[in-house]
């Protein structure tokens, strides 16, 4: 049996973060839900992904590509999380 989905680093990230757990203040909760990549950086995510897309990255747009899914991914998990305690929490 193969361990490579429990060692992925999603699998990782996610028992580290635990996603479905709260106890964030408030305003940790609000900052982390802030956070977003800068404009640059979503432009340059497009052009790779239309680049995928047409089969033309390079090996080193190939990295890239890479290393902007993960930081996509911890951000979904952290935000995740910070989401929990604003829902159970929320104000009138």
């Amino acid at each position: 049996m193969s361990l490579a989905p429990e060692c992925s680093e999603a699998a990782i990230l996610a028992r580290v973060i635990r996603p479905q757990a709260g106890g964030w203040p408030r305003a940790a909760a609000e900052a982390i839900l802030g956070i977003t990549f800068e404009e640059r950086d979503r432009e340059r995510m497009a052009r790779l992904l239309e680049k995928a897309k047409a089969g033309e990255l390079t090996a080193e747009e190939s990295a890239a590509a890479e290393n902007y899914r993960h930081v996509g991914r911890l951000l979904e998990l952290l935000k995740s999380r910070a989401r929990r305690p604003l829902q159970s929490k929320a104000t009138p």
